[in-house]
């Protein structure tokens, strides 16, 4: 990895942000750098056109994966694929932390075997002097079901 790469530096934090996995057994699915042209932002210029937004995905689970049975793991180019098709279709959303939230949620609706999620979407070099600002969102299946109920 390139020191100009992200996650060069953190990739050691990163794995620190990870979150657990219950009974301490568990794999995760990692997704680096999915580069999505969606509709976000609240400035005037980023209701014009889609705009690149990347997306970094930790995705949680504690099945023991089973070749033949696809609700027992995650298949990340399904997943890649499912939130690429989501994102170049939706309306325009004002916030990234309204983003990650159907991102969650999407995820967790779509993939059964799912115990967490760790989000980081950002808009690359969005500001000068900056590499990457952004957000991160960490839901385990709990948090999404209370969010489920409340709405």
């Amino acid at each position: 990895m390139k020191p100009n790469e992200p996650f060069a530096v953190d990739e050691a934090l990163w794995r620190l942000r990870e979150p657990p996995i219950r009974g301490g057994r568990g794999w995760t699915v990692f997704v680096d750098a999915l580069e999505v042209r969606t509709r976000v932002g609240i400035h005037a210029h980023e209701h014009e056109a889609p705009q690149p937004v990347v997306i970094d995905a930790r995705l949680g689970y504690r099945c023991t994966p089973a070749e033949t049975d696809t609700s027992e793991w995650i298949d990340y180019e399904g997943y890649c694929e499912r939130l690429t098709r989501f994102l170049e279709t939706k309306p325009h959303t004002r916030l990234l932390e309204t983003l990650a939230v159907e991102l969650a949620v999407l995820s967790f609706e779509q993939w059964g075997a799912l115990d967490a999620v760790t989000l980081v979407l950002y808009k690359p070099k969005i500001r000068p002097g900056t590499q990457r600002i952004g957000i991160e969102l960490a839901w385990t299946r709990s948090d999404y079901e209370a969010h489920r109920r409340a709405a």
